[in-house]
Order: structure tokens, then sequence, then C-alpha cells
């Protein structure tokens, strides 16, 4: 006897689209994946269908998480990897497939999977950190993400850099692609690793290279050491603001090697003298994440109804 679902989850990247469907315990019962199309009504289109390919696996509630931000006030979208800027995105794909979705920003949707049934399961509050091509995350609270009345929570990137070390170092503050200066994307990113290099040695280097290299080429060594220096000041941002007892990385700057335990050792000593610290750890559920926290957070909405 096939298991019934509890909910899907359809994750919406850059290059594809990915549905997971899952039972009550949280197994997968089926996944599938489809290209990601350039131009918005074929995306709609691909988007309608995966739905439809969640609905034949059982009735279940339907989530989808995204990069970008849906503006609540607007119901408009605002996305650098998707043909969907200034579209009511959300709601184009609930009339295409006939049916009502919940949507959720991907990094939120990682931190509510990997608070609910990964790394930080059972934190309270727990936050997630996705150290990618750019800065951001979200704050779980009581199994629930934290209200979010302008839908910004959890954009974590652009907070402003911490002054002493961008002083300490000499490092010009950058312009952000959102339209303000010194936010902490610029060089907490992995093109922001990049752009220390660059500043200290004037040449280019991917910032795979350099996490590889930085044990036996100096430049890049300092320039860990320099990154360490900014992410500690922005990790005691969140230590003072949400008081995490988790704090989840994941992106491709997270497999770093040794880096909970870099980042574990500079937070201990930048804190408040004898104050204990987050724990933190790696995010457990991989590709997975996106799509199950959809699945969560869809799950969670329709218990609210």
């Amino acid at each position: 006897m096939i298991a019934a679902p509890i909910a899907s989850g359809i994750d919406l990247g850059g290059t594809k689209i990915e549905a997971q469907v899952f039972a009550a315990d949280w197994t997968l019962l089926a996944r599938n994946r489809w290209p990601t199309p350039k131009d918005y009504p074929a995306l709609v289109t691909a988007m309608a269908e995966a739905i439809r390919w969640c609905e034949a696996h059982g009735e279940a509630p339907i989530g989808v998480s995204a990069a970008g931000l849906v503006n609540p006030a607007t119901g408009l979208a605002l996305t650098s990897n998707l043909p969907a800027t200034g579209k009511p995105f959300p709601a184009d794909i609930a009339q295409a497939a006939g049916r009502k979705i919940a949507w959720i920003n991907d990094c939120r949707a990682l931190t509510l999977s990997e608070a609910t049934l990964g790394a930080a399961m059972g934190a309270d509050p727990a936050v997630g950190l996705i150290l990618g091509s750019g800065v951001a995350g979200g704050v779980v609270t009581g199994g629930r993400l934290l209200p979010s009345p302008a839908a910004t929570g959890g954009e974590f990137g652009h907070f402003p850099l911490a002054a002493a070390p961008i002083t300490a170092h000499n490092l010009p503050i950058l312009s952000c692609g959102c339209g303000r200066e010194g936010c902490t994307e610029t060089y907490l990113s992995a093109p922001g690793l990049s752009r220390i290099v660059a500043h200290l040695t004037g040449a280019q280097h991917s910032p795979e290279t350099i996490v590889a290299d930085r044990a036996t080429i100096p430049a890049f060594a300092m320039a860990w050491e320099i990154w360490l220096d900014l992410a500690t000041g922005f990790l005691m941002t969140l230590c003072l603001t949400i008081d995490p007892q988790v704090i989840v990385l994941g992106g491709g700057l997270s497999r770093a090697p040794g880096l909970t335990v870099d980042l574990t050792n500079r937070l201990t000593q930048a804190t408040l003298k004898g104050f204990p610290i987050p724990s933190i750890r790696l995010a457990e559920g991989g590709d997975a994440s996106g799509a199950r926290g959809a699945a969560l957070h869809a799950l969670n909405e329709a218990s609210d109804a």
C-alpha cells in the first residue's frame, strides 16, 4: 500500500525545479526535476506542471521555496536569478495551477527544515545562515519561522559590516546589489572572499581556489583570517539580537574544511566574557532542505487556516 503524502515541496532555483513528496514520517515518497525556463510565461507554466505532478501523488498542502522576496503589500516578486521581478509570481502560479500554494524564501525554508528535522532540531531559537553567492537566513522559534510582516526578516546579508575589521584591514566600502553600501554580503559571501583577495593582491581568484589553497598560499591565508574577523563581528550581531541556541550554516562557503571550528573559536574569544555562545553546525539536509522546508511551511499554514 502506497503511503499518503503529508505535504509536498517545490524548490525553485535558477537552473532547476525540484519537487518532493513527503510521507507522514517525512521520508521521501517521490521526487522529480525539471529545468528552470528562462522566460516568465514558461516559468509559470512549468511551476503549475510541477504542482500537478505533486497532486498526482495525493491531496496534501504544497509549498514553494525560491530565492528572492515577495512584497506582502503588493504581491510582486523581487528576484535575482529568476525572470519574475515586478510580477505577481505566487498569485500567477496559484492561478495557473488552480489551487492555493504556500510561498517561502529559500533561506527561510532551509532554516525551517534544519530546525524541525535537521542539525538544529529542538533548538529554540535556531538561526539558519546561508553563505553562498549571497548571505541570508532565517529564525525559527517554537517550531515556527519568526513572523516577518515585511517579508525581509532573515536578510542578514544587508546588515552593515562591522566597522572594526573594515578599519583594521583597510577594506574599501563596496556597493551592494540592493542599492546600499557596506552590506555584510559584499565581503561575507563567496564572491566577497574573492574581493578580499583582490584587495590584497590585485588578482582574481575563485572562492573554491582560495579555500582549497589557504594553507599554502600566504595571501589566501590572510584573506581567510580577514573573512573570519568579519564573520565574527557579524555573528556577534546575531548573538546580541536573536541570541540563538544553534546557528546552522549552509551554502558553498559552509563546506570550507574547519569552518565551524574556526568560527566557534573566534566567537568564544569575541563574546561577552564568561557568556556562552551558540552551537555552530553544518546543515544536514543538503539538496533536500529547500523542498522539505517548503513542505513544512505549507503544512504549518494549512494547520493555521
